[in-house]
């Protein structure tokens, strides 16, 4: 049986030995294998076939038979690992807490236990007519997050 912790076995030194980093390995039924790689740069795709190469001669497919999918995190995909945070630094995110609350804005800053979020927006103040733009730096522990994704802007 496949399993992820041989994959990762295969895979792991490869990847940390070119400064690329794991953010998931997916063993999903029927034998399908999803394996997401990313990169401080990036990660190109003929990186992903060598990757995929990698897996294939060290497995065999007389034994098992398996669907195999190496790439990068997609556009809109939520952060899974630490690493992309820090990769993140300065994008737009768009941050849902568990409490069910929604923020977005610049990601400032993050440590091992969570990351801190400027968010830009206009408030009406208290005796002003006019709304004014306020600047809220918010810190989140990602245990209480349900999901960060990067805002895409064209």
């Amino acid at each position: 049986m496949i399993t992820k912790e041989k994959i990762l076995d295969i895979i792991q030194q490869k990847i940390e030995e070119d400064n690329y980093f794991i953010v998931e390995v997916d063993i999903k039924p029927g034998g399908r294998i999803v394996v997401l790689i990313d990169g401080d740069e990036g990660v190109s795709i003929d990186y992903c076939i060598s990757i995929s190469r990698l897996i294939e001669q060290s497995l065999d497919r007389d034994t098992e038979d398996f669907e195999l999918e190496v790439s990068s995190p997609g556009l809109g995909q939520p952060l899974k690992v630490h690493r992309q945070y820090l990769k993140g630094i300065g994008r737009e995110f768009e941050v849902l807490c568990k409490s069910g609350l929604k923020y977005s804005g610049e990601l400032l800053s993050v440590s091992d236990t969570g990351f801190v979020l400027k968010e830009e927006k206009m408030v009406k103040s208290e005796g002003k007519k006019k709304k004014e733009l306020q600047v809220i730096e918010h810190a989140f522990i990602f245990e209480e997050l349900k999901s960060v994704k990067e805002i895409i802007k064209f």
